[in-house]
């Protein structure tokens, strides 16, 4: 499976896991409230759907009413179909909510994982941002010793932009600092749902849009410069 697959995969079945959806309402939900993908086509989820559906984590099922099954065919259209998650998709999906291995915090799945922190345990919350703050304050390091090596060679707009980089990844440093520092108090973000996607924005960076809260002074731009 490639990861970006994979994020997908995980995306539908937490969205599902808070209501049965049409193919064009999860479309519509990945790309508008979760931030988490860009142009995103049918060509793409509906595969993924029927992949998830051989699996035995969905089902397909008609139109939300018995009208809609009737009345489709009648006026000689396709009945909607409804994806529902099923009792092992619910558990695989809390299977993978559980995960805070590396892949967790790379750039694109740590914001799929974000988007869904509403439904993730607090201790789960905690390794996962700990990770994408340990991975971001490398990543820092290794772009201040390249800048100290190569600041002579460089012209001012490179220069500029390698310092623009910089700044994003500190910036979403100490945003994941004050995350940190809310979680082990204790505190939820406020405004937060308890589906924990309908509440938040995302931004977008390089590499993938990265959520934040409404009422929080966060980064405007989330830390994926490349190293």
């Amino acid at each position: 499976m490639g990861r970006r697959s994979g994020i997908l995969e995980f995306a539908v079945l937490g969205l599902l896991r808070e209501s049965p959806m049409h193919g064009y309402e999860l479309r519509k939900r990945l790309n508008t409230s979760l931030g988490v993908f860009r142009a995103f086509s049918y060509g793409t989820l509906y595969p993924c759907l029927k992949t998830l559906v051989a699996n035995g984590w969905l089902t397909e099922e008609p139109g939300s009413t018995s009208e809609d099954a009737v009345a489709a065919p009648l006026a000689g259209r396709r009945a909607k179909i409804v994806y529902r998650l099923t009792a092992e998709g619910k558990e695989h999906f809390e299977e993978l909510l559980s995960q805070t291995g590396p892949d967790a915090y790379d750039d694109e799945h740590f914001a799929a994982r974000f988007a869904f922190f509403g439904q993730t345990s607090r201790d789960v919350r905690m390794r996962v941002l700990e990770g994408r703050r340990s991975r971001l304050e490398e990543r820092l390091e290794k772009m201040r010793a390249s800048l100290a090596r190569t600041r002579e060679r460089l012209d001012d707009y490179t220069l500029e932009l390698q310092r623009h980089g910089m700044e994003s990844v500190e910036r979403e440093v100490r945003w994941l600092n004050e995350l940190i520092e809310s979680e082990r108090a204790g505190r939820d973000l406020k405004g937060s749902a308890t589906g924990g996607t309908a509440q938040q924005d995302t931004t977008s960076g390089a590499t993938g849009g990265l959520p934040r809260t409404r009422e929080s002074s966060r980064p405007d731009t989330p830390g994926d410069t490349a190293t």
